[in-house]
């Protein structure tokens, strides 16, 4: 029962894709596309680092990249980042500071959508905005659903005793 109920909110917290997510007017649409940068990257390149100013939304594009922080002087890997991902949602919809460091697992490929572009975007067409703050919300969503998970497989049930005198 418990675990059908963790597959449903699994498929409510599916992520959507990104046509949908960076869903907008063509002005706004065509604004994006021209100030979007590629950047490419190779096993062991650090894209971003924890801390540091987010530089804009982004999108892997081909290759695959761990999630990696620090946290109350303990290193973490938080997961990884695989093509169609979007990457720092929470840093740009946020304080703009990276929450993680990013680091290339093997060569690839990424695009940048530009904060001040974002921002513009978000300026020119509000619901873009909500867009994306609705798909951090299912990423965290997702995030909560595989540490329940994570939780319950590591707990182990006592048969029931038939009755205790």
């Amino acid at each position: 029962m418990q675990s059908a109920a963790i597959f449903e909110r699994r498929d409510i917290a599916a992520p959507h894709p990104i046509a949908e997510l960076l869903a907008c007017p063509p002005e706004v649409g065509n604004m994006l596309n021209a100030s979007a940068e590629c950047i490419e990257f190779d096993v062991g390149d650090v894209i971003f680092h924890q801390n540091d100013l987010c530089r804009g939304l982004y999108v892997v594009i081909s290759g695959y990249m761990l999630r990696k922080a620090a946290r109350l002087d303990t290193r973490l890997t938080l997961g990884t980042a695989r093509a169609g991902e979007l990457v720092e949602l929470a840093a740009l919809l946020g304080d703009v500071h990276h929450t993680y460091t990013l680091v290339a697992q093997s060569k690839g490929t990424a695009m940048r959508l530009p904060t001040e572009a974002l921002r513009r975007a978000f300026h020119l067409y509000p619901p873009l905005r909500m867009q994306l703050l609705g798909e951090l919300a299912r990423e965290v969503s997702r995030a909560y659903g595989m540490c329940s998970e994570a939780k319950l497989a590591g707990v182990r049930r006592r048969p029931a005793r038939a009755q205790e005198l």
